[in-house]
């Protein structure tokens, strides 16, 4: 269930965190998604990666997403965005998993890569620094 038109079977939504946010510098990635809404998790805790943020799955007080509704050339462009490797996910540098949000299962990427000495967002979101916004 790792191609995206397979995927797209399973849900159609996604769950976003740093970047792909609207109003930030890759929101363009998602031209064409329809918004679903905004949620809270509870279960994830970002880390920030200086340009951008990646998810981990650990308690968190509550990290903003944003639900969209994609189709599957929308979630393969956001695979190749996302250094997502279907055949190894663990080798590349997110891996894409379905997440409960309030709008109903969603894909969500996770970072594979190390996380040492990266600051942790528990609560709230990930906000771009000045040289790396939009």
């Amino acid at each position: 269930m790792h191609s995206p038109a397979l995927a797209i079977q399973r849900t159609p939504l996604v769950a976003v965190y740093g970047t792909l946010k609207r109003g930030l510098r890759n929101h363009h990635w998602l031209d064409g998604a329809a918004f679903v809404g905004a949620d809270v998790l509870t279960d994830v805790t970002l880390f920030d990666l200086g340009p951008y943020p990646g998810a981990r799955l650990a308690p968190s007080r509550g990290v903003e997403v944003e639900v969209f509704s994609v189709d599957a050339k929308g979630l393969e462009d956001l695979d190749v965005l996302e250094d997502y490797r279907a055949r190894r996910p663990a080798s590349g540098t997110y891996d894409r998993v379905v997440h409960a949000t309030a709008f109903g299962p969603a894909w969500l990427y996770l970072y594979n890569l190390e996380v040492a000495g990266c600051p942790a967002i528990r609560e709230g979101g990930w906000q771009p620094r000045p040289s790396s916004a939009i």
